[in-house]
């Protein structure tokens, strides 16, 4: 059995460790209502822009432009979103679990595919598979703007356009609520559902110069939006699930302490029973 010294250090190194987890629990907790808020506030941006796309997209046969048509795919893009760092729980495994499995089971060779990934945990993960890696971005934001992100968005969107890419899928963490966020896996490019979704009633616009120059204009910026939205929804699971995790970690200090005061007591307890016998037994000796 350990000693006393050994199981009062233990416990304080337990406490020291539980102040830490409780701070980044109450840490994760301001961060996610402000990154909640965040991707609740973006939402009508997205419908509205949805709704503008799709209402010229579906409205015109005169209406083209290559991000709305389909062609022969010979490469893959795959946009993977985690975070710079772990201690979220399966926040950043659960995504490059399903993306992985997505890869492999697609494609045989590299050449078939290409990553472009957010986050210094996807990044380091990436680069153990020799996966071939297009663009990264590591350091985002905990509260990210569109600036932030509308580089590596827009050189991402070009991959397509210039049809470097045939198709690209996004990957992250749906935020649903604070105990519970599920991977989502989402074809953004090419955007030929919008002439066929069913949508609610849409305004009616007009436009200039024409139809076709609005897309030209509106395409790429929907595209990058759907990538920031994502980015947005997925901080708010990265909180969410990091404020889980440390609630959970510092719930098991807790029991961890009192298990460790319990056999603290008991051997100080047999410690001292047994100067007792000692003593008792010398005391009986001398007689």
């Amino acid at each position: 059995m350990a000693s006393l010294h050994d199981i009062k250090a233990r416990i304080s190194s337990t406490k020291k460790t539980k102040q830490i987890t409780s701070a980044m629990h109450m840490v994760s907790a301001s961060k996610l209502n402000r990154a909640e808020q965040n991707a609740k506030h973006f939402v009508p941006y997205m419908e509205k822009i949805q709704e503008v796309v799709a209402s010229i997209a579906s409205g015109s046969m005169d209406a083209n432009h290559p991000m709305l048509q389909s062609r022969e795919v010979k490469k893959t893009g795959y946009l993977v979103i985690t975070a710079d760092r772990g201690l979220a729980g399966a926040y950043n495994s659960n995504v490059l679990r399903k993306a992985m499995n997505a890869i492999r089971s697609r494609h045989a060779s590299p050449d078939e595919y290409t990553v472009i990934v957010f986050g210094k945990v996807g990044r380091e993960f990436f680069k153990k598979q020799n996966a071939p890696i297009s663009y990264e971005i590591v350091g985002l934001s905990d509260q990210p703007d569109f600036a932030d992100i509308k580089s590596i968005a827009n050189d991402t969107v070009n991959l397509f356009v210039n049809e470097e890419i045939d198709e690209l899928y996004i990957y992250y963490n749906h935020f649903i609520n604070t105990i519970s966020q599920e991977v989502e896996e989402k074809k953004i490019l090419p955007l030929n559902d919008l002439a066929s979704a069913d949508s609610k009633p849409k305004s009616s616009y007009e436009y200039e110069p024409n139809q076709e120059e609005i897309l030209k204009v509106l395409l790429p910026q929907y595209a990058e939006s759907l990538i920031y939205g994502a980015i947005l929804d997925s901080k708010a699971s990265e909180h969410a699930a990091r404020m889980t995790a440390m609630k959970n970690a510092t719930d098991n200090a807790d029991e961890l302490i009192d298990g460790l005061t319990l056999t603290f007591n008991r051997v100080r307890q047999a410690a001292i029973t047994q100067e007792i016998t000692e003593i008792v037994g010398g005391a009986a000796a001398l007689e």
